[in-house]
């Protein structure tokens, strides 16, 4: 089936008996426990950049989150883009502990350059 298919296909191989899954190498003979055995896996498509507490800065479609500099995403920033990515993620995490330590929302919004609420 494989075969047929050609490698513009990523053809997963379940063994059924191991309970494992291993992947057909278009590049060798093999099977193997990543699609990308030989290569770097392709950059996903559609990136969200996202400040969400307790969560790295990037998602990608079947990705809950990831670092900028995660090697298995193959992203290649700079490095002063990834220091901001990750200082960015940082801040939002340190606000989030300030926020939940005072319970203030005058605060929280003044921090964050939001209007001033009123009581």
């Amino acid at each position: 089936m494989a075969v047929h298919l050609g490698s513009l296909w990523v053809v997963r191989y379940w063994d059924e008996g191991h309970s494992t899954t291993k992947f057909v190498c278009w590049q060798c003979p093999r099977l193997h426990w990543s699609a990308y055995a030989h290569t770097s896996p392709p950059v996903p498509l559609y990136l969200t950049v996202e400040g969400e507490y307790g969560w790295l800065p990037l998602r990608a479609e079947g990705v809950e989150d990831f670092a900028p500099d995660d090697p298995a995403f193959g992203l290649d920033l700079s490095d002063e883009l990834v220091a901001d990515l990750y200082q960015w993620s940082d801040d939002i995490d340190a606000n989030m502990e300030l926020y939940l330590q005072e319970r203030d929302e005058d605060s929280d919004s003044a921090r964050r350059g939001g209007a001033r609420t009123t009581r």
